[in-house]
């Protein structure tokens, strides 16, 4: 659970990853204490793939950021303004690299506690929820979403059915009205409508 929240005593060992999502290249750097420094792992690749991108709008918050995958793709491929956050600082130093080897302009990376420091509201919030964390992290992040969405405003997140996914969309039902856009080994791909 240590390298969602604190990760300074690691030693740094930057990987560079070269990939092509929906059809563009990408670079992204990572490095030791931050999910996935392998390469993108494959539920963010499936969150990617199954995002309708005409729905997404034009201001979109990347809660829980990591190195920036997900942020930077929708911001490159929508033209959408993107906040990005996370807890971890190194996951946020990496993520302003990995704008500036991607040529984003249109994003902002800043520290939050889930949405303690998330000021506004969104047409969409996009999350790969770092379930490690534990279930109440999660929950932060998929329910505190409704508070920061505007009317009609989308979260989509993906989560694995062996780790939960069938009774977070019991819950997430209460809040939303929730659309699974996708299943794929294991994985489900969902959409959270808010209700007005």
């Amino acid at each position: 659970m240590g390298q969602y929240f604190t990760n300074e005593q690691l030693p740094s060992k930057i990987n560079e990853v070269k990939c092509n999502i929906l059809g563009t290249d990408f670079v992204f750097f990572t490095d030791n204490g931050v999910f996935s420094k392998k390469g993108i792992d494959f539920g963010s690749r499936l969150l990617l793939e199954f995002i309708p991108l005409v729905e997404v709008g034009a201001e979109v918050l990347d809660m829980g950021c990591g190195y920036g995958v997900l942020g930077i793709v929708i911001s490159k491929k929508t033209g959408a303004n993107v906040d990005m956050v996370d807890i971890n600082k190194r996951a946020l130093h990496l993520a302003k690299q990995n704008l500036k080897a991607n040529k984003c302009t249109n994003i902002t990376i800043f520290e939050s506690n889930a949405y303690q420091n998330v000021k506004k509201k969104y047409d969409t919030i996009i999350t790969n929820p770092p379930i490690r964390a534990g279930k109440k992290i999660v929950y932060e992040m998929v329910m505190g979403a409704n508070d920061h969405l505007k009317e009609k405003g989308n979260l989509f997140l993906v989560i694995k059915k062996e780790q939960g996914a069938k009774s977070l969309i019991i819950d997430l039902e209460k809040v939303y009205n929730v659309t699974v856009l996708g299943k794929k080994k294991g994985f489900y791909l969902l959409k959270c409508e808010k209700l007005s």
